[in-house]
């Protein structure tokens, strides 16, 4: 009896996934992600902080679409403490990467720390 073929990995564009249009897919490949399959293996959490280290802009509503397009469910399904929690999770991931923006890891921080940063 012969085995089964190996299946070998594909590499899926990533707008095979629901929700991801082709700016977005730039975002994540900026971030180093190129595939469907390298974004599912991710997971939404580590993908989008990779989005926000190569200096993508943080959005709420993007993290919380990729989240729920990942579970394979619509994007306006998130709501309630399920939404209030992952809002405390990109909270925490923006600022974790807080300087990151432009490729510029950490001058805004540096800029702030000293006096001269960018007035919000």
């Amino acid at each position: 009896m012969q085995s089964p073929p190996l299946s070998l990995p594909r590499n899926s564009p990533l707008t095979e996934i629901p929700g991801i249009g082709p700016a977005t897919a730039e975002g994540f490949l900026r971030a180093g992600i190129a595939s469907a399959e390298a974004l599912r293996a991710m997971g939404a959490e580590a993908a989008y902080e990779a989005w926000l280290r190569a200096g993508n802009p943080p959005h709420f509503i993007g993290y919380y679409a990729l989240v729920m397009a990942l579970q394979g469910r619509p994007w306006n399904d998130c709501r309630g403490a399920e939404k209030d929690a992952l809002r405390v999770s990109f909270d925490a991931m923006k600022a974790r990467t807080q300087g990151n923006e432009k490729g510029h890891p950490g001058i805004e921080a540096a800029l702030d720390e000293i006096g001269v940063g960018l007035r919000r």
